[in-house]
Formats: structure tokens, C-alpha cells, sequence
């Protein structure tokens, strides 16, 4: 908790310094009572900080991070998202907003190779608006799994969840060359 709170105090001073790229940064439309979300891109990977006015602090930050395990056709589709909030903020929708942003601006989303209980559950939330599919990826490759794996596959190191951003099928990505 120290670190991420030392981050979240760094960052907002970056977002409130006249000059810094993050003081730049623009806000989203995005519907979280007593919060602001900024949003920047760098190097193709999007940034999203989610500040509370009222307290004058960071609550948290998204990162939309390229996957260098990808193929370059995949690395221009999919971002895998990295969430830290400070503890007092969690459970109230942040993650749940942000990633539904990113979604609904067309951005997919893969997972990473682990992730937490209440992460799996996020996708799965997600996943009532968005398809979800799980891939099997290895050597720059994305293999497509389906809709449903057993539970052996889901553990294996390999496997991911991808989240298709708004206007994105298995046709255009296949056609973009994100699967194998």
C-alpha cells in the first residue's frame, strides 16, 4: 500500500504540473460521481488516471500495455490492461468503467497469464456486453480457443481471455491476423 500510494502521489503531481505530457492528458466522458478520468497515449500504450477532485488525490490508474508476446498484426489490436487503486476506492466501479471505455472506443482487450479472482470476475462482468474468448498464446501466436475451455486449459500458462472491443468479430480479427 506505501508504494502504490507513493505512484498515486507522483502521478498527481505530474497531473498537475504546467508543462508534464500527463497535465495534457483529456478527459473522458465517463459517469463516476466525484471522480475525473484522463486519459493519454505514449508509445501505443493508453494511460488512464482516475482523480478524485474533491480530495484533491489520484485514486487509481489504468494501463493499456502493448503484449510482446504478440505478433506485430496482433500488437495492433490488443492491449492488456493493468489496474492499481488506491484500497479505499476499490469496489466502486473504477476498473468496471474504465475497461468499459476502452471497449466501447473499440480497444480489445487479452489478459495477462494469472490473474486474481476479482480480475476474472471483472471480464466475466464485462463479458455480459462485450464477447469474451479465450486464446491459447505462444510463440507470437494466438490460437483461438472459443467461448468455453475446461478447466485444465484455463490453467494453463497459455491461455488468455480476450475481450472484443465494439466493432471487432472473429471475421475482422482473424482478417487482421490476430489468430492463427
Amino acid at each position: 500500500p506505501e508504494l502504490l500510494d507513493a505512484d498515486l502521489r507522483r502521478l498527481h503531481q505530474r497531473l498537475r504540473t504546467p508543462g508534464d505530457p500527463l497535465h495534457r492528458s483529456a478527459t473522458l466522458p465517463v459517469n463516476l460521481p466525484g471522480l475525473v478520468l484522463r486519459h493519454r497515449v505514449a508509445d501505443g500504450e493508453h494511460y488512464v488516471y482516475v482523480e478524485d477532485r474533491g480530495l484533491n488525490r489520484l485514486a487509481g490508474f489504468t494501463v493499456f500495455n502493448r503484449v510482446i508476446e504478440l505478433n506485430r498484426r496482433a500488437d495492433r489490436v490488443l492491449r492488456s490492461p493493468h489496474t492499481r487503486i488506491a484500497p479505499e476506492y476499490r469496489r466502486h466501479g473504477i476498473a468496471s468503467a474504465v475497461y468499459g471505455w476502452a471497449l466501447e472506443q473499440g480497444m480489445c482487450l487479452i489478459s495477462g497469464p494469472r490473474q486474481s479472482p476479482a480480475a476474472y470476475a471483472l471480464w466475466h462482468k464485462l463479458a455480459q456486453h462485450h464477447p469474451l474468448r479465450y486464446v491459447h498464446l505462444q510463440d507470437k501466436r494466438l490460437t483461438h480457443l472459443g467461448p468455453h475451455v475446461a478447466s485444465e486449459v484455463l490453467e494453463d500458462f497459455h491461455t488468455r481471455m480476450v475481450l472484443w472491443g465494439v466493432g471487432w468479430d472473429e471475421g475482422r480479427l482473424q482478417a487482421a491476423g490476430c489468430y492463427s
